[in-house]
């Protein structure tokens, strides 16, 4: 008889014997571990050395904070300022200074800023940017650790290597070791996601809440949680759990509105960014109208060629993402499928004017589903390691890229 909220599945691995399910642990902790530090070591590497030996771009005396971003001299300025670069700079002055009065910056979720303000013990802007890369990188090898067990658990742990792998060195992964909030989403993401595959709601239910308090996306973990819950022996006490999704948001929201009288300025600020709800998925055909123009505009070595090369790279991502998406749903179970596609929904309903498809290298990165897919995909063609090659490369060159003050998502 299985245990109530588990599925045979569940009911076999909570079976095992202890020292077999301290084994996976071991196991899953210990090609995390190397995933990590070998995606991280490359990409701060590349960095260090791009900003050391390139010229910045303009944009450094524009967007930078050089108080927030350069507390340190030396080593210290070496290794921790190269990736500290665009949107770091607002989740960092969030931690340092707090929400503004004008709320031009409450686009940007308050979780991860406050992790680092805590971490951090309110102090300076050097004791700051430590936090940020530690809250950063532990999230990270806590989400690798988690998605092991996950694909363990869905696919075998034959495809949980390649799976993370293929994740670690995808070419925008370089956000998971910056100052940026994507490896605590992602952390957050899968952990929602283990813990409805393994019967605790309790646990699938408060990680998506705050998932929903570092991005306006972690609200649509409620639609595949929504799914697994189907899909599993129903209980309403377990359900109920889920009612915690929209927590995060909903505090935002409450904050928003007693700060600064709109509850949901977020989404107001979304008009500042130029994003614009053009109708369903009509990013879509914009990037693809865009990467066409584009063509004619890569030898231009001005304005003009830094939007051709932006929106070709904006729509490399949209076609790995649309096939990968596809794939996810022939091959995982539903919910997976719904989860990837709600989340591509969001970001290709709202383009930029000029460059439709901004930040979606960013956006697809942190969609876990898809790699699992394309981890299955390349093992059975026996290619997973010159995917991991030719992906690290590219990884390497987009770090190049952000570390010289480039728009990359």
């Amino acid at each position: 008889m299985l245990a109530p909220g588990m599925n045979a599945i569940d009911q076999a691995g909570a079976d095992a014997p202890v020292a077999t399910r301290a084994g996976e642990r071991r196991r899953a902790l210990s090609v995390a571990w190397r995933a990590f530090a070998a995606s991280r070591l490359a990409v701060l590497a590349v960095a260090v050395l791009a900003a050391a030996s390139l010229e910045a771009a303009g944009n450094r005396e524009r967007f930078d904070a050089p108080g927030l971003t350069h507390p340190f001299e030396g080593l210290g300025e070496a290794l921790l300022s190269p990736l500290a670069h665009w949107d770091a700079v607002w989740y960092l002055s969030i931690a340092f200074n707090g929400y503004g009065a004008t709320g031009v910056d409450a686009a940007f979720f308050p979780l991860y800023p406050l992790l680092v303000r805590v971490v951090g013990a309110g102090g300076g802007p050097g004791e700051l940017l430590v936090a940020a890369y530690v809250v950063s990188l532990a999230a990270f090898l806590g989400a690798l650790y988690l998605l092991h067990r996950l694909v363990a658990l869905e696919l075998g742990a034959e495809h949980a290597r390649a799976t993370l792998l293929l994740l670690a060195f995808f070419p925008a992964a370089l956000f998971f070791g910056a100052p940026y909030s994507e490896s605590l989403f992602l952390l957050l993401s899968v952990g929602a996601f283990y813990g409805a595959r393994t019967g605790r709601w309790a646990w699938a239910g408060a990680l998506a809440g705050a998932a929903s308090a570092t991005r306006s996306a972690g609200i649509l973990l409620l639609v595949p949680l929504a799914l697994l819950w189907w899909r599993s022996p129903r209980r309403r006490a377990d359900l109920a759990w889920l009612a915690l999704a929209p927590a995060g948001l909903a505090a935002y929201s409450a904050y928003l509105g007693l700060a600064h009288g709109d509850p949901f300025a977020y989404l107001e600020l979304q008009r500042a960014w130029e994003r614009s709800f053009d109708g369903p998925l009509a990013g879509t055909w914009q990037g693809i109208e865009a990467t066409w123009a584009a063509l004619g505009d890569l030898g231009d070595g001005g304005v003009a060629g830094e939007l051709a090369r932006r929106n070709l790279v904006d729509f490399c991502f949209l076609a790995f993402a649309l096939v990968a998406a596809v794939g996810v749903w022939r091959r995982l179970p539903a919910a997976y499928g719904a989860y990837v596609t709600a989340c591509l929904l969001l970001p290709l309903s709202f383009p930029v004017e000029g460059e439709p498809l901004m930040s979606l290298g960013r956006f697809v990165s942190v969609l876990f589903p898809l790699f699992m897919w394309l981890a299955v995909v390349c093992e059975r063609r026996g290619v997973t390691a010159h995917a991991v090659v030719a992906s690290a490369m590219l990884l390497g060159l987009l770090t190049t890229w952000f570390a010289t003050w480039q728009w990359v998502a």
